[in-house]
């Protein structure tokens, strides 16, 4: 029993050794394990940094005198067209011009046969010879009965009837004139002259056709291409409220300059002018029609063709011009603005917009000239909130 217990206390003092490393492990790990959850709290706990205002970009709104123009509809109508018209009957000898040319006019352009009309002056030229003949033997007989009356060798009687018949021939004389002057007119009408200057279009007739003075059918027409017009249709109500406006002092007048666009989407190169409006209103489509002159040198305009007319129709003393990326639409689709207010404070306004005008929005309520308009950065601008203001340049 003895010789047990003493076997049982040697082992046990021989694992003593081993444990006090363990221990002295654990509480060597607790001791570093310490100060790294101190260090840790103490982080968890310090506040984060304060943010700086956000940065945003804006622009100077000015004030200035803003062009209202209207988009409207028109067709293109020649300035001066003429129906070639023969004014003799004949057969027609030559056509001396080439279709779709540009003519001028008093240009020959057709010959008819002239050999009937020079025979009739001729026929006339000759009684004009033997009138002249009778005259002078009449007047003389009655200038010599003249000289015998005051010796009573003549009877009265004989030197009126004298003086009758000069005058007869005299009237005669002025009769065949008249003949040779519409015989020569005639003549002339054999060639058929360009009424206008403009461009030809194709021949109704062909060498060796007959035509009439009285006939309804145009040999020919020609249209004057340069310049030309545009007739432009354009509400009654909007030329109602334009005319509002203009009494009461809201727009300015405008010029009549006016820009077109063709049916392609090109921009016509050339200005024109309005010459003048209708004075009545088409009872069907409510419409008023405005006429413009267009230069067209190059013949791009053609009778019968559809345009686009942008039109001033006024000037807005004092407008504002805002940028198009300082506007949004709400929720709503009303336009809404950001300013920089007092303190660099952000202040949202609700803006009326007109129209636009370029890249820009032609404002008429909301906006003031002066105030600093938002157009970077408003995703991240707050109404209320403080901003660090840049000013930028927008282009264009």
């Amino acid at each position: 029993m003895e010789g047990h217990l003493a076997a049982m206390h040697q082992k046990s003092s021989s694992l003593r050794p081993l444990a006090r490393p363990r221990l002295a492990s654990l509480v060597a790990f607790s001791l570093v394990g310490l100060p790294l959850v101190a260090l840790v709290g103490a982080c968890s706990s310090a506040p984060p940094p304060t943010p700086g205002p956000v940065e945003v970009g804006y622009v100077d709104l000015q004030g200035t005198q803003a062009p209202i123009t209207t988009e409207l509809t028109g067709r293109i109508s020649s300035t001066m067209t003429s129906d070639v018209r023969p004014q003799v009957d004949g057969i027609i000898r030559e056509r001396l011009f080439k279709e779709g040319s540009d003519v001028k006019a008093g240009q020959p352009l057709y010959i008819i046969d002239p050999r009937s009309y020079q025979a009739a002056r001729d026929q006339i030229a000759a009684q004009i010879e033997s009138a002249k003949a009778t005259l002078v033997t009449n007047q003389n007989k009655a200038d010599r009965y003249r000289q015998l009356s005051n010796n009573q060798a003549v009877s009265r009687q004989d030197i009126d009837d004298a003086i009758a018949a000069a005058a007869t021939a005299r009237a005669a004389l002025h009769q065949y004139e008249a003949n040779l002057r519409a015989a020569n007119l005639n003549l002339e009408y054999t060639r058929v002259l360009a009424p206008i200057s403009g461009r030809i279009g194709r021949s109704a007739v062909t060498p060796g056709a007959l035509v009439q003075a009285s006939q309804t059918t145009a040999m020919a027409t020609i249209t004057q291409l340069d310049p030309i017009y545009v007739d432009i249709t354009q509400s009654s109500a909007q030329l109602l409220e334009l005319r509002k406006r203009l009494s009461n002092g809201s727009v300015l007048p405008s010029s009549a300059i006016v820009h077109l666009k063709l049916e392609d989407g090109s921009t016509y190169p050339e200005a024109g002018t309005i010459e003048f409006s209708e004075v009545s209103v088409d009872e069907n489509a409510g419409t008023v029609v405005l006429r413009a002159k267009v230069p067209n040198p190059l013949r791009l305009l053609l009778p019968g063709m559809f345009v686009r007319i942008e039109t001033p129709q006024g000037i807005v003393p004092n407008a504002v011009l805002a940028p198009q990326q300082g506007i949004t639409r709400d929720a709503k689709g009303n336009a809404t603005a950001l300013v920089v207010g007092a303190g660099n404070k952000v202040e949202q306004r609700n803006v009326t917009t007109v129209k636009a005008v370029g890249n820009m929005w032609l404002v008429s309520a909301g906006l003031r000239p002066g105030e600093h308009l938002i157009v970077q950065g408003t995703d991240k601008a707050l109404p209320g909130a403080t901003v660090k203001p840049v000013l930028v340049k927008i282009g264009g």
